[in-house]
């Protein structure tokens, strides 16, 4: 028997809420269940309860978590939290991750601005010399 950790819904319709669970990968997403590892609320992007213990005893025995289970697992130890069930919002760290994407962009977006500005700046120079070569030319016809 291949045992997966995943997400199993429970929530209500357009209020998505999952379980973490060990179940048999042979099994329907919301059916019979091994064990509980914890809950997910996605509209408020947080873990509302998580097992770290019982994932890595799950994972020792040859349990494989899907993609956003490690997703999950991903953010509960950046939280600096290592053991228990505890109650974490990563949406917090998301949003320092985006409030830094910004400022980076931002100043990216300055550098080309100010590239631009020199771009600009050399052609309006050279504008006025080839007009006085021109008038150089003539004035010697």
């Amino acid at each position: 028997m291949s045992v997966k950790i995943r997400l199993s819904r429970i929530g209500k319709k357009k209020a998505p809420f999952y379980r973490i669970i060990a179940v048999d990968s042979r099994k329907k997403r919301d059916g019979a269940f091994l064990e509980d590892l914890g809950t997910y609320d996605v509209l408020n992007s947080r873990l509302v309860r998580f097992d770290l213990e019982r994932v890595n005893y799950w994972v020792s025995q040859g349990a494989l978590p899907s993609d956003s289970v490690k997703k999950l697992i991903k953010l509960f130890k950046e939280s600096g939290l290592s053991t228990g069930k505890v109650e974490i919002k990563p949406e917090t760290e998301t949003k320092a991750k985006k409030a830094s994407k910004k400022t980076s962009r931002q100043a990216q977006d300055g550098q080309k601005a100010e590239e631009s500005q020199k771009e600009k700046a050399p052609k309006a120079e050279v504008a006025p010399k080839e007009e006085a070569a021109t008038e150089e030319k003539k004035e010697k016809a």
